[in-house]
């Protein structure tokens, strides 16, 4: 069986809900990171993709029908390359990923580009058809995120909790005081700032410019997320979503646009084409857990994937953990026996002060956990002071699922 490696990895800035990314139509969005892997790697026979598989959890507007291949015809890529949209909700990006080193290790494909795509600002809304002859009853539905078109009797066996409520139930089963998770999250905040100041977090970023009807284009270069605060201000927020709850803006992921794109190729296929390899793809792995502590989902995950690969969490140098909402976070941490504060997990900060657009995300932190460690930075494995690890070999990515599941991707330096 031949192996499977991330041999580049690009990204969009991240852009707020309605920020600076919301006029990008959504297959164009997909179509940047694209465009940027060709420029990158000139060497590259391009007409020898065999698939482009991009995740995309909305698919309800400019996504629908198949946004991969749009991006893939909108991207200059030759309209020869085929392409799929998977939708794993939040983890489809990195199902992306997974799906594409399962085909080169079977001997189906040698070089495959994986990401993923979503614009939360451009999710429109939808109405249902009528169900009855001359029918006086409309709804229409925020296709944003949660819930839509519910069947009763999925609620009425399992409850329809929205995302923050479910990151509400967490906190309360796994006892994450609301102290905990304000910490967390001015952590992640301070680490995306010394990121982004110290030029980290540009090494993964191409600009998005956007023709504006007066004056020069408008150049989008880095993630408009982060936000500057302190304990203070974090502990100010109100909870809204739960009578004596946790959960606030302030330690929760935002509502966000962006994507993501790696090239993943045989070691054959990286010589033929003039690519380096950054990280080898060890294995996948997902889980099921109760959708009201879909947060969770992480942890069994990380644990099957470990298993599998006779690992332990604490065998990981990097760890990169999407961070839906702190509560989930640390109890996924405090499960897999890892202390939430150290600087190896999530050290360029995490989607509380990043962002996470749904589909991009899992393709984004793989992308990043692969970057960290071929770089030498991380945490676990003795440092220099200065958060770079000495010795670092293996990176996990995990991440949290909607509807209840968790999925993790494991990496070895190369």
């Amino acid at each position: 069986m031949q192996e499977a490696f991330i041999c580049d990895y690009i990204r969009t800035p991240i852009g707020r809900f309605g920020g600076a990314l919301s006029s990008v139509r959504t297959d164009d969005l997909g179509a940047i990171p694209l465009t940027a892997l060709q420029a990158r790697n000139p060497k590259v026979d391009w007409e020898a993709v065999e698939d482009v598989i991009y995740g995309c959890a909305n698919q309800a507007g400019e996504d629908n029908r198949n946004v991969g291949r749009m991006a893939v015809l909108l991207s200059g890529l030759p309209q020869s390359i085929p392409a799929s949209t998977i939708n794993r909700l939040c983890g489809s990006g990195m199902n992306a990923v997974i799906d594409a080193a399962r085909a080169i290790k079977a001997g189906e494909a040698d070089l495959i580009v994986a990401g993923g795509v979503e614009s939360m600002s451009r999710a429109p809304f939808v109405m249902p058809k009528a169900d009855t002859a001359f029918s006086r009853n409309a709804e229409i539905y925020d296709t944003t995120i949660g819930w839509r078109f519910i069947n009763p009797l999925l609620k009425k066996q399992y409850g329809v909790d929205s995302m923050p409520e479910t990151g509400e139930n967490v906190a309360e089963q796994f006892q994450i005081s609301r102290e905990d998770q304000d910490k967390f999250a001015l952590g992640s905040q301070q680490k995306a700032a010394t990121a982004q100041q110290n030029g980290r977090l540009a090494i993964e970023i191409t600009p998005v410019t956007i023709p504006q009807r007066r004056g020069e284009d408008m150049v989008v270069d880095a993630d408009e997320h982060p936000r500057a605060t302190n304990l203070d201000k974090l502990a100010a927020l109100r909870a809204p979503f739960r009578e004596g709850g946790t959960v606030t803006a302030g330690n929760a992921s935002g509502v966000n646009d962006g994507a993501a794109a790696l090239i993943i190729a045989s070691q054959q296929a990286a010589c033929k084409h003039g690519l380096t390899p950054i990280a080898r793809i060890m294995g996948g792995a997902v889980a099921g857990v109760e959708p009201r502590i879909m947060g969770i989902g992480p942890a069994p995950a990380t644990q099957k994937l470990c298993q599998r690969l006779k690992l332990k969490p604490t065998d990981f140098e990097v760890i990169e953990l999407n961070e839906a909402f702190a509560a989930q976070g640390i109890a996924v941490l405090r499960e897999l026996g890892l202390d939430e504060t150290s600087p190896h997990i999530n050290p360029n900060g995490g989607a509380i002060a990043l962002g996470h657009p749904l589909g991009m995300s899992g393709a984004r932190i793989t992308g990043t956990a692969a970057l960290q460690l071929h770089q030498g930075r991380g945490g676990g494995g003795g440092e220099d002071g200065r958060g770079r690890a000495n010795n670092g070999r293996y990176a996990l990515a995990t991440m949290c699922i909607g509807v209840g599941q968790g999925i993790a991707i494991a990496l070895e330096k190369v």
